[in-house]
């Protein structure tokens, strides 16, 4: 039998299990606040950035159940209301949803995305959304790691084929370039980023052929246009480099050498080889020839590299790229915030003995505080929605935790991070492309201090509740003690 997916039932199953109960206990209509964010940034690194937004929408816009859903799980799961299957087979989201834009530089704690809409809709949606966020907001992430360890280097992903299945590597890919990737390998990602997909040839291609020569000239001959040759299939600087060299000299004695070429290292010491292979492209005449490396290559390893002083222009990343390797999950979480009870508005908190999993309550929002002058992110502040911010007078601001340590801001303006993307189950938000959100990227880190961005050891960028949501959580910790 063919394998096609079903969106709508990509979630777990508790999900629909926990929307029987509501509707019979006619809790359906119940007004529920949910708040999606992340409790720890990946790799022990300093930020996160948000990434998926998009596909959320289009998950959003489309979410519906159609009679052959509603027959598998009439078949599967007997103890489904037979009113409920209705009112799923009826399903449109009618709710809320606001978020911070694609792109943007989160931290822990802080909403990403705020949810308000009927409570089955809100709890339905939770798997789904959580999937997506995770994913793509851990790769972009660590493709921003790797970006900064390139400093300034192109860098490529390369990692379809370790990728966890073909969809993961379609969506890793958008993250990669969202994260600041100048490319993929990913052919299918040309429909959904419209970037043109780029590579350049892997070592069967040199022994298919008798000599490495005639494996050059040949792919030479049909890619005059992208024209990185993989120099490392016998021996690297005796004969993959020479034989390159060889190669660029034909062509520019027929005016052919296009204005993209090179040499690709894929294995051995790349410092050393880079080196060396540069000083022997130089000296042929060929100073401009670009060398790309790979290799499992991560941010740790580019940064080593380039304090080895490696002369490698451009990187392609892999594995440790689309799977995340050292922090293969991010672990973001959904959590009920407010509800709604017979015309009541009731705040909702989780409770655990684990502090980093006790919740903030309320129907909430986030703003970011910037030094007037600099321009510099100061601090992000979690409060109540009606609360407001007076930019004229000092605001003191709190450690949650360690309620002592204390910082009074003056001189400063403050960006509200989330806005409106559903309003009444519709659509007011339009979706920038891959380009521009990669340049967002680019601009908020211009504005994010490094001791917050450096990949070993970062700083920890305060996000504090204000007094008000702080007493809110205290009393709602007494109270059901």
């Amino acid at each position: 039998m063919s394998f096609q997916r079903k969106l709508q039932l990509a979630t777990d199953f508790y999900q629909l299990s926990m929307g029987n109960v509501y509707y019979l206990d006619n809790k359906k209509d119940q007004i529920a606040v949910f708040d999606l964010f992340i409790r720890k940034n990946p790799c022990d690194g300093g930020y996160t950035i948000a990434a998926g937004l998009e596909q959320i929408i289009e998950y959003i816009e489309q979410l519906h159940f159609d009679d052959q859903d509603i027959a598998l799980l009439k078949k599967n799961h007997p103890e489904f209301d037979e009113n409920y299957l209705k009112y799923l087979r009826n399903f449109s989201f009618s709710g809320e949803i606001y978020a911070v834009p694609e792109g943007t530089i989160v931290f822990p704690n802080e909403p990403i995305i705020r949810v308000k809409a009927p409570l089955i809709q809100a709890q339905l949606i939770e798997t789904t959304m959580l999937t997506i966020i995770n994913h793509q907001s851990l790769i972009a992430t660590k493709a921003s790691r790797i970006v900064d360890a390139a400093d300034g280097g192109t860098v490529l992903e390369f990692g379809l084929r370790r990728a966890h299945g073909s969809e993961a590597g379609l969506y890793g890919a958008r993250a990669a370039i969202i994260g600041g990737c100048a490319g993929t390998s990913n052919v299918e990602s040309e429909y959904l980023i419209e970037i043109p997909s780029k590579g350049t040839m892997s070592h069967s291609l040199v022994q298919s052929y008798d000599s490495e020569l005639e494996a050059f000239r040949n792919y030479a001959k049909y890619n005059p246009n992208n024209l990185i040759l993989l120099v490392d299939t016998y021996d690297t600087l005796n004969s993959g480099v020479p034989n390159a060299i060889k190669i660029f000299q034909e062509l520019r004695e027929k005016n052919q050498l296009g204005d993209t070429y090179g040499i690709r290292l894929d294995s051995g010491d790349l410092a050393y080889l880079s080196k060396t292979a540069r000083k022997m492209l130089d000296q042929a005449g060929f100073a401009d020839a670009i060398i790309s490396a790979s290799s499992d290559l991560d941010e740790y390893i580019i940064r080593d590299l380039k304090l080895q002083g490696a002369t490698i222009d451009s990187w392609g990343v892999g594995t440790k790229m689309i799977t995340s390797y050292d922090c293969p999950a991010l672990g973001a979480v959904y959590k009920l915030s407010q509800i709604e009870e017979k015309g009541q508005v009731k705040p909702k908190i989780k409770i655990s003995n684990d502090v980093i999993k006790i919740t903030n309550p309320g129907y909430k929002k986030v703003v970011r505080f910037y030094d007037r002058n600099s321009h510099m992110a100061l601090a992000d502040l979690i409060l109540l929605d009606d609360e407001k911010i007076d930019e004229k007078e000092p605001l003191e601001i709190f450690d949650p935790i360690c309620t002592w340590k204390r910082k009074v801001l003056t001189n400063f303006y403050a960006k509200e991070l989330l806005i409106p993307i559903f309003v009444n189950g519709k659509k007011v938000y339009q979706s920038p492309n891959i380009k521009e959100i990669q340049n967002y990227v680019k601009h908020q880190k211009q504005f994010i201090g490094e001791e917050y961005r450096r990949a070993l050891n970062p700083h920890i960028y305060h996000v504090d509740l204000s007094e008000k949501l702080w007493n809110l959580k205290q009393q709602l910790i007494h109270q059901e003690r």
